[in-house]
């Protein structure tokens, strides 16, 4: 299934005001398990972290997570890199709406190609590394653009069937990963190689996640795909299930899983 033409379709009915755009994100926060895991990350990081943090958003999407961050860490600055020309331009658009526009900058990159020296306290990719063929360049690439104790943080598929390959005969559910996910030892070893001194993995999305993430998300999703008219009924849908998909959230982050179909990854220069 194409992911990418709901993901437009979503973007046009939510960029309509700022208002929409900031009610998007928040439901992607809720929704979203992914930002669950890594909000838990960004606060702990926060606990120590500078007023003024210099932030790179490497593979920004629609720049939920760097409105996250400039939220909580208003005197930051942040570049927000990412490949696809229309959401760069949007984005940048929204931020200088809000007067974030200073603040946090968005531009189009190519991170196998990108190096800023020394430059950021922190860096995030949230579901980028599985479609970068050339991970380990991009590994590089973060670690020389850190400064000394700087931390990258990665959240992505896992090989225990994070693009949802290993079940119910399906080739992907979302075929522009160029992998279908890291082995938590694979993912470890490449950022050493990268140079990095210290690294930590954990699994997410475990049983209670995998549950949550197929009610709140793929599900939906494929509904989606056959007809646009499931967003009438999409608001009941979820006010049936997400109770359920909230406690399921809840559960996945507060317990450690021995699998999951997903990963968490810090590592530190």
């Amino acid at each position: 299934m194409q992911y990418d033409p709901i993901k437009r379709s979503l973007g046009n009915v939510f960029n309509k005001t700022p208002f929409l755009r900031k009610m998007f994100y928040g439901l992607l926060d809720l929704l979203l398990l992914r930002a669950w895991h890594v909000h838990k990350e960004l606060k702990q990081w926060q606990r120590g972290a500078k007023a003024d943090a210099q932030i790179l958003d490497a593979g920004a999407g629609y720049g939920q997570h760097s409105y996250w961050l400039n939220a909580r860490l208003p005197k930051s600055t942040i570049l927000a890199m990412d490949v696809k020309e229309e959401q760069v331009e949007d984005c940048n658009q929204f931020f200088k709406s809000i007067g974030s526009g200073e603040q946090v900058k968005f531009v189009v990159g190519d991170l196998t190609q990108f190096e800023h020296p020394n430059k950021y306290d922190l860096a995030i990719s949230v579901d980028v590394m599985e479609h970068i063929l050339e991970d380990v360049q991009v590994f590089k690439n973060i670690y020389a653009s850190l400064k000394q104790g700087g931390m990258l943080l990665i959240s992505t598929p896992s090989d225990q069937g994070g693009s949802d390959v290993h079940g119910d005969g399906e080739a992907s559910f979302i075929e522009e990963h160029v992998r279908d996910g890291y082995n938590i030892k694979e993912i470890e070893d490449k950022l050493r190689s990268a140079g990095f001194s210290k690294v930590e993995a954990r699994y997410q999305y475990g049983t209670p996640g995998k549950i949550s993430w197929r009610l709140s998300m793929k599900y939906p999703i494929l509904m989606l795909g056959v007809t646009k008219l499931f967003f009438i009924i999409l608001p009941v849908y979820y006010i049936i299930t997400y109770p359920i998909a909230y406690l399921l959230n809840w559960c996945d982050v507060m317990f450690t899983h021995k699998t999951g179909t997903g990963l968490i990854v810090k590592a530190w220069k």
